[in-house]
């Protein structure tokens, strides 16, 4: 899943993984109770972020990755018809 963006210093581009339609109980979710997801899949990287002594460091998620992030996290941005996040390296909380 190529995208036609390319994210600067520590931003990350994320996919979000499609809310869930029903409980594991079988109860069908209304569109208006749907929660936001907190995970997805990493679709495009930037190049690091400048440290105060001028080292770039180099983020530590790559394309690919499944992440867990913020409930809030990012800024939701449309490319080619499909929803992505644009957020932090910092705003992400763990690789799956």
């Amino acid at each position: 899943m190529a995208v036609s963006i390319k994210p600067l210093a520590d931003r990350v581009i994320v996919a979000p993984a499609a809310a869930e339609e029903k409980t594991k109980s079988g109860i069908i979710i209304p569109d208006t109770a749907k929660e936001k997801p907190q995970r997805g899949e990493v679709v495009a990287v930037g190049e690091g972020k400048v440290a105060d002594n001028g080292s770039l460091v180099k983020p530590q998620v790559s394309v690919g990755d499944q992440v867990l992030y913020g409930k809030y996290a990012g800024t939701e941005i449309t490319v080619d018809g499909q929803d992505y996040l644009i957020m932090k390296e910092s705003d992400i909380f763990a690789i799956l």
